[in-house]
């Protein structure tokens, strides 16, 4: 673990995961009040929004072309540059199209982000360290997010939402063009194919990146909504909501990733689906703010553990499809989750529970498809001895 501390391009996905954070913290902070307080959307409109949103992410197969003219760890820093654009744009048009075309810049620099950083940390780090890498890095960005939220708390007292986009978002921006200018890679490191990957023998892997992207939507488009809408949170206790949740996940990240290194990607992501079960039923049912709060950040918390997709895959895939596959699986993520916001939205005018309910089926599917995940790897095993 040591060895991986010191490496250059932990450094570097560290600095960016960092920027990345702070950069998203500070648009998903404010962006719901922003919608509803000033540009005065509904239900219908967000999930329109959240939909738009996800569409980079469904395009990130194209970083597997883009690369061909840009080394991976450059388009990594070009994207948190972008990132910051779309943040520092947001609060200049204050209108559902102006939101949705600065959505999209913003979405683009995020998930052409993450899918670069998946990349480059299963390609530069072991199956027996990536994990630790993982939580790590989450951990680190939990901290930078508790950072941004005692900012943003001194500054929505002073600030307007303009200013605070504005603002942020520029320094987003010269931390991004910073990172373009740094050079983490070895020459020990196996060159990535540069062309779409897909093998029926990644098939769980597909299935579970794809359940993950579906009912992950549901939180993201309309956990932090309900909160705002139903239970009347405020910019300030939405922003002390994020901050204690980030403070729990920068103690629990890095364990996360030990217990997968300890007890098996299968073992963590049952826990993880047996949970969000009741989390998402509890969404559906519950009437007590501080309950919410705390559902919020138990659904947080259980994210994390879907960091055990990523190391499953790492066993099973070859060294070369890393890249490729990491772009893949992106876009086989936001597969669902384009349209899921969408069909979400129209159901919320019909009843809030209905994509609650809807998440709580998707995660006990996601439970029963993990169950496969131990002897997928060991097929593998047999298959990697075999060809050598």
């Amino acid at each position: 673990m040591q060895k991986a501390r010191q490496d250059r391009m932990f450094l570097f996905l560290a600095v960016m995961s960092v920027v990345t954070t702070m950069g998203f913290q500070v648009w998903r902070t404010l962006f719901n009040n922003f919608a509803v307080d000033v540009v005065g959307l509904g239900g219908n409109h967000i999930g329109v929004i959240q939909s738009v949103r996800e569409i980079p992410g469904f395009l990130a197969l194209l970083v597997v072309f883009v690369t061909l003219v840009i080394k991976e760890h450059r388009l990594s820093a070009l994207s948190v540059a972008i990132l910051g654009l779309g943040i520092s744009f947001t609060g200049v048009f204050p209108s559902f199209t102006g939101l949705i075309f600065t959505t999209l810049l913003m979405s683009f620099g995020f998930h052409y982000f993450e899918t670069t950083n998946q990349s480059l940390t299963l390609q530069y780090f072991d199956t027996h360290t990536s994990p630790w890498v993982m939580g790590k890095l989450r951990s680190y960005s939990s901290a930078s997010a508790i950072v941004i939220g005692f900012v943003l708390l001194g500054a929505s007292s002073v600030l307007s939402y303009e200013l605070m986009f504005g603002i942020l978002g520029g320094l987003i921006v010269i931390a991004g063009l910073w990172g373009m200018l740094q050079n983490p890679t070895r020459q020990d490191v196996i060159p990535q194919q540069k062309k779409m990957i897909f093998r029926k023998r990644y098939s769980l892997y597909y299935f579970l990146t794809f359940m993950a992207g579906a009912r992950r939507q549901i939180f993201v488009a309309f956990a932090v909504f309900l909160l705002v809408e139903k239970f009347q949170f405020s910019v300030k206790e939405i922003t002390m909501l994020f901050m204690l949740n980030n403070a729990i996940n920068y103690f629990l990240s890095p364990l996360i990733g030990k217990a997968i290194i300890r007890f098996g990607e299968q073992k963590v992501l049952s826990i993880e689906y047996l949970s969000l079960i009741f989390v998402f039923i509890a969404y559906a049912t519950v009437e007590t703010k501080a309950i919410i709060a705390v559902l919020y950040i138990l659904d947080h918390i259980f994210f994390n553990f879907s960091m055990g997709i990523r190391t499953f895959f790492q066993k099973v895939g070859d060294a070369d499809h890393m890249a490729p596959t990491m772009a893949m699986g992106f876009t086989i993520n936001h597969i669902a989750a384009v349209v899921i916001p969408v069909l979400g939205g129209l159901a919320w005018i019909v009843d809030y529970r209905i994509p609650f309910i809807a998440g709580a089926v998707m995660s006990l599917i996601s439970l029963i498809a993990v169950q496969y995940i131990s002897g997928s790897i060991r097929k593998a095993e047999i298959r990697h001895s075999t060809n050598t």
